[in-house]
């Protein structure tokens, strides 16, 4: 990264005992952060520091994690520094800071708000995987054993390709790895304890952090949370997918109550699963382009239309497809996803959930379909576990029940109809945390971005003074615009 110098934490601070690490970096041990200003991002500062690749071995090598800082706008009232993850796996907090990704107004007024590139993420050194291998042609949906054995290979072929590139990098992607960074981080900020905020997957690293790091923790909020005991493949797709489920048919509700929603006055079920069907027999084609637009494909436009939510758009390209007729330019049917090389290498290193034919798979299709019988599938955990079939590496931090003690209270964020990380993982973390959960009784993925007052108002002050809302708040949901089409930048990285 241009304009950085690095800097390490020394392995002198990792001490192992028993085969295990202790719950705290010694602050001596580490230099503060060298920060430079970034070369792309005028007022944004841009460091690194350097850390284990494994950390039950400092002396094995070592790799760099990138920052992004924007410095408090206020530095009488300053209060320290915010950590922030974007989620993912795969997502890179330093683009994000850069971009002018933070938290309320109060917040940046005293916080120095710090995002991070995750080990093997952005800019920090890279999990690198073939390119050949990567874009190679694979069935995404199996319909039969021949398929599912390609889908397995092609797993096999792209996991050992990351592992020759990255070197031991590409098998030590794993998310307690990265909250043994955070500490790090932490350490090279001179904060003697971490206020973090971390979104979708960014909300697994704070967990972790919390079982490893209890007594190292200011604040730290957790919001759409991932649920690491959700121990099956089967638990994990069917909870994905009634999630979309649940907010189609909010979405249906909307488009019946506003009469500016395109297809106002249809039946948006029947239209839907006529689609589906459609899809299923492979007659369902892009209006523009006359590209095949399979069931998957179908499966991501409802959850990209979802996360925000943009209903408004998601209506006129239903529309469009209903009626075989172009969408407006500011509502093309598919958006340009970024091509993730992560993936993979961490969520396989985090969750293990085997399916081992293809009976079992379409068994687990089939059973998620039936609690979901207009979106079908949830393309996102469709594509995390088929990513994970075949896959060369170990599982080497796989699903356990949080066990966090000794922490000061954590705060739990939720939306009510979450299309990624459902309301129930996030009651089930704060279940097994003994925390309080905060629900925004609304729509889409990140709870805090969601233009709720009562939302900001609890998250802020919980984060500054460290109160916590009343156990069981719930926040209004705010209506979604009536008329959004413009698209949004993609949120199918992951998480």
């Amino acid at each position: 990264m241009a304009g950085v110098r690095k800097r390490l934490v020394t392995a002198a601070a990792v001490v192992a005992v028993s085969g295990s690490l202790l719950a705290a970096t010694p602050a001596s041990a580490a230099e503060s952060v060298d920060w430079q200003p970034c070369a792309d991002a005028p007022g944004v500062d841009c460091a690194a520091v350097t850390v284990p690749v494994d950390w039950a071995h400092p002396d094995r090598g070592t790799t760099s994690v990138a920052l992004a800082r924007r410095k408090a706008t206020d530095p009488q009232a300053r209060i320290g520094s915010v950590l922030m993850d974007p989620g993912g796996p795969g997502g890179s907090g330093t683009e994000q800071v850069k971009a002018g990704w933070s938290l309320s107004p109060e917040i940046t007024r005293r916080f120095d708000t710090v995002g991070f590139d995750p080990r093997g993420v952005g800019a920090s050194t890279p999990i690198s995987c073939g390119l050949e291998e990567l874009i190679a042609d694979h069935p995404r949906m199996p319909r039969n054993q021949a398929e599912f054995e390609q889908l397995a290979e092609y797993n096999r072929k792209l996991g050992e390709s990351c592992n020759r590139l990255s070197g031991p990098l590409g098998q030590f992607g794993d998310t307690k790895s990265v909250a043994r960074d955070m500490d790090a981080i932490r350490v090279a900020l001179g904060e003697p304890k971490l206020t973090y905020y971390g979104v979708s997957y960014g909300t697994l690293m704070g967990q972790q952090y919390a079982e490893l790091f209890p007594d190292k923790i200011r604040a730290l909020v957790l919001d759409s949370n991932m649920d690491h005991s959700q121990v099956t493949a089967a638990e994990f797709l069917i909870s994905e997918t009634r999630s979309v489920q649940a907010e189609f048919g909010e979405f249906v509700a909307w488009c019946n109550r506003t009469p500016s929603c395109a297809l106002h006055g249809r039946d948006v079920s029947k239209l839907t699963r006529d689609l589906q069907d459609k899809a299923a027999r492979g007659e369902l084609k892009d209006p523009q382009s006359e590209e095949v637009i399979e069931p998957l494909d179908l499966a991501s436009i409802f959850q990209g239309n979802f996360y925000t939510p943009n209903w408004g758009r998601l209506a006129t390209v239903l529309k469009s497809l209903a009626d075989g007729t172009a969408p407006a330019a500011s509502a093309r049917l598919r958006d340009e996803i970024p091509i993730n090389y992560v993936f993979q290498s961490v969520f396989c290193d985090d969750w293990r959930m085997p399916v081992h034919n293809f009976a079992e798979l379409e068994t687990y299709r089939r059973v998620a379909a039936a609690f979901a019988p207009d979106v079908k599938v949830n393309s996102l955990g469709w594509r995390a576990v088929t990513g994970c079939i075949g896959w060369p590496n170990r599982t080497s931090n796989p699903q356990h029940p949080l066990q966090v003690h000794g922490a000061p209270p954590l705060l739990v964020l939720s939306s009510r109809y979450d299309p990624a990380t459902p309301y129930a993982w996030s009651q089930a973390v704060a279940r097994q945390t003994g925390n309080t959960l905060l629900t925004y009784d609304g729509w889409g993925h990140g709870a805090y971005f969601k233009n709720s007052a009562c939302v900001t108002k609890a998250t802020d002050d919980y984060l500054i003074t460290g109160k916590l809302p009343a156990p069981g708040t719930h926040c209004a949901a705010v209506e979604p615009p009536a008329t959004t089409l413009a698209a949004q930048p993609p949120s199918t990285i992951g998480f």
